[in-house]
């Protein structure tokens, strides 16, 4: 958290409650791997704003994956 916390320039207990959140909504699991906690991200969950309700969280975040773009022109 500290990490993520000073790489977008907001508090530790910022992101804490930013993941919490996630979390309980469904957008996020947790796994404790020794003394740190994994998330993953749960592409399946749809978004909660009405009229984007239908839409699978996987759409936005395909938008920021990088894609091969060397093929055939």
């Amino acid at each position: 958290m500290r990490d993520l916390a000073r790489h977008i320039g907001i508090t530790e207990r910022g992101v804490q409650k930013i993941l919490t959140d996630l979390h309980q909504a469904g957008y996020l699991t947790r796994e404790r791997v020794g003394r740190r906690t994994h998330y993953s991200l749960n592409l399946e969950e749809h978004f909660r704003y009405p009229t984007e309700a239908g839409l699978p969280v996987r759409l936005l975040i395909d938008i920021f994956v990088d894609r091969d773009t060397s093929g055939p022109a």
